[in-house]
Formats: structure tokens, C-alpha cells, sequence
């Protein structure tokens, strides 16, 4: 169920009777020569609104800027700093708590918007307004992705390539992937000496290890393996709504503090 297609009647009906929310959230910045700037908010949001439609499950509105500035030396990338978008994350948030729905799943495709989701899921369940948790859509399925990648990549690469070549071929330029490949950062694990110093990770942009700002081999990913990798996450995201959805709500929220002295009746 997407939300922006139902009357608010609809929506009254539904919250009557559930309370899973999901939230897709992905960036608008560069993944190379060889996938648009929507690369991640696609995928996020194609994931989301495909466990909704097997689930039941209420949809929002895709969230398509995020945290990106390691990324902005690239034209076009588009950003937000973090304070704002945990502030306007947690604010739309809110409002679904306002509705009646106490947990929540962000859908994520962006590595940026990580830590900041999970701060915001902690900063819900720690007030007890709700339980919202971060999904990374990838991490879902890491033995899938080493088995059908030599040279994955974290962006920009193979994975990310095959998932819009299933979701929106035509965005993809076919005829730049060895481009991408070339003008790129090939072999992370051999790469381990550029990307740290001493124990200490000294680069802050894509820009500094990779010239096109893409990592990995994204000749080897195919539309039909896109198509596996998307029908995988799927599968661990509505098994992750299922779980979710079943849980009591006291179980999810923060426990309470421990007691000072156990047994004795006295409580912090």
C-alpha cells in the first residue's frame, strides 16, 4: 500500500489494523559514467514498494537526498548535512507516530545515510514513541553478492549496475561500463594501502581513490542477475516486516534501567 495513493479513510482503515511503516530513503549523487544519479533512490525505493505490494504493508514517499558530500566534487550530486537530515528524517517520522504506527523500517541504498538513520531510530525508541530500525539492502545478502561478483565494490559497482539494469535498463549506459571499469578503482583488498595510513583512514571523498568515482568491475553484471540480487532482498525485507510485525510493542522499545540491587524489591 503506497500512501500517496490512498484517501485518508483508507489510511484510517489501516491503522486500525496494523502498525508497520515502511520508508524508503536513497541520495541523488554520481555513480559514474554508467548509472544515473537516481541509482540509489531507485533501488530503495523499487525494494520498498515491491515488499509493500506482497505484504500489505504501508509505503511512504521516497526520502531522495541524503547524506552525500563525500560525493560532490561530481556534478550534480546533491546533498544535505547531517544534523538536517536526521532532524527532517525523524520529523516525518514523527508524524507517522502521530497516525498510529509504531514501527518502522527504513529502506536504505545509501552507505551515507547509515549511521544517521540508526540515530534517529534510537532517539525514537529511547523517548518510547516507536521502533524504527535501519535495513541496508545489500547487507541483507552478502553471501549472494560475493558469489556473483569477483570485483564487487561498494559503489558504483556491479551490484549497484545489475540492480538498475533490472529496475530501469534504460538509464543505464550500456557502452560506458568499461569506462566505469577502467577510470575506477578496480581491487579494493589490494587497494588497502591507498585507503589507509597506518591503521587511520585518511581520504574523506570518493574523488581521492577512484578518478570517476566508482569502485569494482561493472562489466559482469547483467540485467538477470540484477533481477536475483532485487528478488533476494526482497525476500529478507518481507521476512524482516513479518518478524517485525510480530513483535510486542514493549519488546522493542528500550529496556527499562537495571536494578541497583537485585532482589531486594528497590528499583534505580
Amino acid at each position: 500500500m503506497y500512501v500517496a495513493d490512498q484517501t485518508w479513510p483508507e489510511l484510517g482503515e489501516y491503522v486500525a489494523e496494523e502498525s508497520v511503516a515502511i520508508v524508503p530513503l536513497g541520495s541523488t549523487e554520481q555513480h559514474g559514467p554508467h548509472l544515473p544519479l537516481a541509482t540509489d533512490h531507485l533501488i530503495a525505493e523499487g525494494l520498498a514498494r515491491e515488499a509493500a505490494e506482497r505484504t500489505g504493508f504501508l509505503c511512504t514517499p521516497t526520502v531522495n537526498v541524503g547524506v552525500s558530500p563525500h560525493h560532490r566534487q561530481f556534478h550534480g550530486t546533491m546533498w544535505v548535512d547531517p544534523p538536517q537530515f536526521r532532524d527532517y528524517v525523524e520529523s516525518m517520522t514523527r508524524n507517522l507516530a502521530y497516525h498510529g504506527i509504531d514501527r518502522v523500517v527504513y529502506v536504505n541504498a545509501h552507505g551515507g545515510n547509515v549511521q544517521h538513520l540508526r540515530e534517529v531510530g534510537r532517539r525514537l525508541r529511547d523517548d518510547g514513541t516507536m521502533y524504527a530500525v535501519e535495513w541496508m539492502w545489500d547487507e541483507s545478502i552478502p553471501e549472494l553478492v560475493e558469489e556473483v561478483f569477483e570485483q564487487n565494490g561498494p559503489h558504483g559497482g556491479p551490484k549497484e549496475t545489475a540492480m538498475i539494469q533490472h529496475l530501469a535498463p534504460e538509464l543505464v549506459r550500456e557502452d560506458r561500463l568499461e569506462d566505469a571499469r577502467d577510470g575506477g578503482l578496480v581491487d579494493i583488498e589490494a587497494a588497502s594501502e591507498i585507503l589507509q595510513k597506518h591503521g587511520a583512514r585518511t581520504f574523506y571523498d570518493a574523488v581521492e581513490n577512484s578518478e570517476n568515482g566508482v569502485f569494482g568491475d561493472q562489466t559482469g553484471a547483467t540485467a538477470e542477475i540484477g533481477e536475483e540480487l532485487f528478488e533476494a532482498a526482497t525476500d529478507q525485507l518481507v521476512r524482516l516486516l513479518s518478524w517485525l510485525d510480530a513483535q510486542p510493542i514493549e519488546d522493542l522499545l528500550a529496556p527499562a534501567h537495571v536494578d541497583p540491587q537485585p532482589g531486594s524489591g528497590r528499583s534505580a
